[in-house]
């Protein structure tokens, strides 16, 4: 009780510290005329966007200080991140409108990231410090013809953060708080991380220097009578040198570098265990552009090592390299017409059952047309020409239709589009469960609804998908092996969401979504899900906001039985408070989450968060 006091006493200090402020600009309300970019690789007005793409800018991203990329991203429509509501560091399964995690592609700063050595070659998110992120940008729905093999359900698109102006700027953050589950409230000081970035311009010389790191205890992985604490740790280094040739030709490098060690438990028979998950990500690329008149032409590539050891009872060690190369073109003409001409090339190499490797090159072509009474239509194709599979082409036909009146719109849209996902090199040939007969799983998305502005303060917009996939990869626990699924797998969906600005100072943002996963068992996909949050600046430096989660019933397995068992419904809420101290230079941060200490399942046997709270503190300079 008296560490229970102690933690709000220490806010209520800083509360009373502040009271003196600085009048400064509050962090501006979310603009429902935003600009989109990945659905086209164009900067285009949301209007003008015939796909339903979910934009977390700067402001959104601070006023959820403390949370990780999973827990961001985990509030938007059509998306469910298993794990991402218990102990930090646990597994994440990313699961878009209805399909698994390997359908889902990440891109950091346009660049495809995955690790080829992981079984089913997904990008962990785990990686990722939200400190470095400027932008999240999702694709909903196949976007294969622009961004290639795994787009299949949605794009995760991460841009780093900007370079300052200025010839020196810096951006330091530091926050503390509990780690504890509904059923022990001990209010222990448990999650500690820090974060800084140093970046600015001299001349035609850019730079950036970042680092965070984070470490959590308080939490066992596994639900048992002990219930020891399994700690998780994470450290990312980042570095990012730029120059301007001339108006016409830039070239930035970058390299990161990422240590992750997690302690985990025995999963079958749910048994405390001490074991422990390392990984390292060293990462370096460039990104080059050249403009002339009407276009520009861009180099993007590469080179990413993954090194991780599993220590458990069945050790294992794995190591897996990925190279990429993007060249593309592009060009507009007369403003209504923009093109995308590329060739992409992957290499994926991994040592496993010794050093297997299989490449793509990907020739592509993309057009956007914006007429001059509401039609827009986005279109492409892509061959993909894979090492192991030959030649197979996906393609994408999106129209829209917008209807203008004086404050708004009134927007159409439609989409037809097919994507293709070879096996990985670990269920390919493996030392665990590998098949060398699998074939591509080939996917089929329909989507068609609307989208309604009405004005500068209001948002609706609705969205019917239909997706097939066949040859679906999974892994009969019987056989312990990968086989491909011989029947179709059916999914069909609703997305509803709401942005509406009631009051100058107030913001509130709802979504909704309806999920029906036919031909499996649809383990961990709810068919209702709902999020909320309502925010309100009471002052030009005090900001506050309340969150809402609602996930319905699904399905998990028990993998103590192999049996199925249906998971109850829950809701948590959320609170947020931010303090600016001196204008734009120094802010506190209070972050409350799950505030009923609500007790839910979200993976059979795994432990969830309770109530917590933590306090940060956020300095610019």
């Amino acid at each position: 009780m008296i560490k229970r006091y102690s933690f709000f006493s220490i806010f209520i200090v800083i509360l009373t510290t502040v009271s003196a402020q600085t009048k400064v600009d509050s962090i501006r309300l979310q603009e429902l005329d935003e600009v989109v970019v990945s659905d086209s690789r164009f900067p285009l007005k949301r209007e003008n966007s015939g796909k339903t793409v979910i934009k977390i800018g700067p402001g959104e991203l601070e006023n959820n200080q403390g949370k990780t990329v999973a827990e961001i991203i985990n509030t938007k429509s059509g998306i469910e991140i298993a794990g991402s509501r218990g102990r930090q560091g646990e597994v994440l399964g990313v699961f878009a409108r209805g399909g698994r995690g390997r359908q889902v592609l990440v891109l950091i700063d346009g660049v495809r990231v995955s690790d080829p050595s992981s079984f089913s070659q997904e990008y962990d998110l785990r990686l990722l410090a939200v400190s470095n992120i400027e932008s999240i940008e999702i694709i909903k729905g196949a976007a294969s013809t622009l961004y290639g093999m795994s787009a299949a359900t949605a794009v995760i698109n991460i841009t780093s953060k900007k370079v300052s102006d200025k010839k020196i700027s810096g951006d330091f953050q530091s926050s503390f708080g509990t780690n504890q589950s509904s059923s022990d409230q001990n209010y222990n000081i448990a999650d500690i991380s820090n974060t800084a970035l140093v970046n600015g311009t001299l001349d035609d010389f850019t730079y950036s220097l970042g680092f965070s790191n984070v470490y959590t205890n308080g939490l066992s992985s596994i639900i048992t009578e002990t219930n020891e604490e399994d700690p998780f740790s994470r450290y990312n280094i980042d570095l990012k040198l730029g120059y301007e040739f001339n108006d016409k030709v830039k070239l930035v490098i970058y390299g990161n570098q990422t240590n992750l060690n997690s302690a985990y438990d025995e999963s079958f028979g749910l048994l405390d265990a001490p074991y422990t998950f390392l990984t390292e990500q060293k990462r370096l690329g460039l990104s080059s552009k050249w403009t002339y008149n009407k276009g520009n032409l861009n180099l993007n590539g590469s080179y990413t090592n993954y090194r991780s050891d599993n220590r458990s009872a069945f050790p294992s060690m794995f190591e897996g390299n990925n190279y990429v190369v993007d060249l593309f073109n592009r060009y507009t003409f007369n403003d209504r017409i923009y093109t995308i001409l590329g060739v992409n090339y992957n290499l994926d190499r991994a040592e496993v059952d010794g050093t297997q490797e299989f490449s793509l090159i990907d020739p592509y072509a993309n057009l956007v047309y914006v007429s001059p009474f509401g039609l827009n239509v986005n279109a492409g194709l892509r061959l993909n020409i894979h090492s192991e599979y030959g030649s197979h082409l996906v393609y994408n036909i999106n129209p829209s239709y917008t209807l203008k009146f004086n404050e708004g719109y009134l927007k159409f849209m439609g989409t037809y589009a097919t994507s293709y996902i070879t096996p990985s090199l670990t269920q390919l040939f493996g030392i665990f469960g590998a098949n060398p007969l699998l074939e591509p799983e080939i996917n089929r998305t329909v989507e068609g609804g609307l989208e309604y502005k009405v004005n500068e303060k209001l948002r609706l917009s609705g969205l019917y998908f239909n997706r097939k996939e066949d040859n679906f990869v999974f892994f009969d626990n019987t056989l312990f092996q990968y086989f491909n699924a011989s029947n179709t797998i059916d999914i069909q969906g609703f997305e509803a969401q709401l942005d509406w600005i009631p009051l100058e100072k107030m913001n509130f943002s709802a979504n909704y979504t309806f999920t029906e996963r036919k031909g499996d068992n649809a383990i961990r996909i709810p068919k209702h899900s709902i999020n909320a949050a309502l925010s309100y600046n009471f002052t030009s430096s005090t900001y506050a906001s309340l969150t809402y989660a609602f996930l319905g019933k699904r399905l998990d397995t028990d993998f103590n039985t192999f049996n199925d068992e249906v998971l109850d419904p829950f809701s948590t809420f959320g609170i947020y408070i931010s303090q600016e101290v001196m204008a734009n230079k120094l802010k506190f941060f209070l972050n409350i989450e799950n505030v009923f200490n609500a007790n839910f399942t979200e993976v059979i046997g795994f432990t969830t968060r309770g109530r917590n709270l933590r306090l940060g503190i956020n300095l610019k300079l």
